[in-house]
């Protein structure tokens, strides 16, 4: 498996490079410079008894340290723009993947309602993500690709790549959107055309008729990265037997029990923070109010409704 410091896309080799040069210009400035100074605290130390020295005019030294450094930077510059420019240039026949960060998970949204948590590919084939965020700011990056962009709401942000190495690299969050920035990860998985094809045909459509439409929407709205399906305490509490289940709940006034009906659920996706369950911390969700309303929060209520008779 390649790792994320040995290039796997077409990108990296220029990305390297730039790296490389800058790298190798900063340790050798650095060495010489701490040799000098070491070399002027032991040639003109007052043990040698040396009488300091004013000068000053010194035109050739002037013009070394100035054109010098410029020559550096813009070699450096050349170096960042040569890797850089093919970045912004998506090639016709790149593959389009909708890549969509949320607090805190990335889906890829590959058309026709097929949508994976992890990023599959295939080799040697050109891929453009189109990026969008549902909620903060979010970043993505692929170490071993070595690409990076913002992924901000509201904002038609991209980047494009074509895998040369197959295997399973990491993608992270370069932007801090949460308590759980942390854990925002996935994976991109290159694999053969073919195996690619298959993939592609049997992964199932997300949406209505293949599981409940308030699951849906909970998915969608990355509800499960705080409250897991299965009992399990994370972020937020449990969504297992929730509907019609007694909480022991904090508000402004202190605490009390209550019944979480169907009202207390809308409540807590439209403000959730005035009636935080005991044992978790407040101001970790933000209100959905302007995101789940109307018909979808029925849906969810409809959904919580189902789950709780399959028990």
């Amino acid at each position: 498996m390649t790792t994320m410091f040995s290039g796997a896309s077409n990108l990296a080799e220029a990305v390297d490079r730039a790296f490389i040069f800058i790298f190798a210009v900063s340790f050798i400035f650095t060495i010489a410079i701490v040799a000098l100074i070491i070399y002027i605290l032991i040639h003109f130390s007052r043990k040698r008894n040396k009488n300091p020295q004013q000068f000053h005019g010194n035109l050739k030294l002037e013009i070394i340290w100035t054109v010098v450094p410029l020559i550096l930077v813009l070699i450096m510059f050349y170096y960042g723009w040569v890797g850089f420019a093919p970045m912004r240039k998506v090639p016709a026949n790149a593959m389009p993947v909708k890549a969509i960060g949320r607090m805190w998970s990335w889906s890829f949204d590959y058309g026709n309602g097929k949508i994976s948590k992890d990023l599959v590919v295939p080799l040697n084939r050109n891929v453009k993500l189109n990026l969008f965020s549902e909620d903060v700011n979010h970043g993505l990056f692929i170490p071993a690709f070595r690409v990076k962009e913002d992924v901000i709401a509201g904002y038609n942000n991209y980047l494009w790549f074509q895998p040369i190495s197959k295997g399973s690299f990491d993608i992270f969050c370069t932007e801090y959107c949460g308590l759980a920035h942390s854990g925002m990860t996935a994976k991109v998985i290159v694999v053969d055309s073919l195996e690619f094809n298959k993939w592609l045909a049997d992964l199932k459509v997300s949406g209505p008729g293949v599981e409940h439409p308030g699951l849906t929407i909970i998915k969608a709205n990355a509800c499960i990265a705080c409250h897991s399906l299965d009992g399990t305490k994370v972020i937020g509490p449990s969504f297992k037997g929730l509907l019609g289940s007694k909480k022991m709940v904090v508000t402004a006034q202190g605490e009390k029990e209550i019944v979480a009906d169907e009202a207390y659920i809308k409540r807590s996706i439209t403000d959730p923070n005035s009636e935080i369950v005991k044992g978790f911390n407040k101001g970790l969700m933000q209100s959905y109010k302007d995101v789940i309303k109307g018909e979808d929060l029925d849906k969810i209520i409809d959904y919580f409704k189902t789950a709780g008779e399959q028990k």
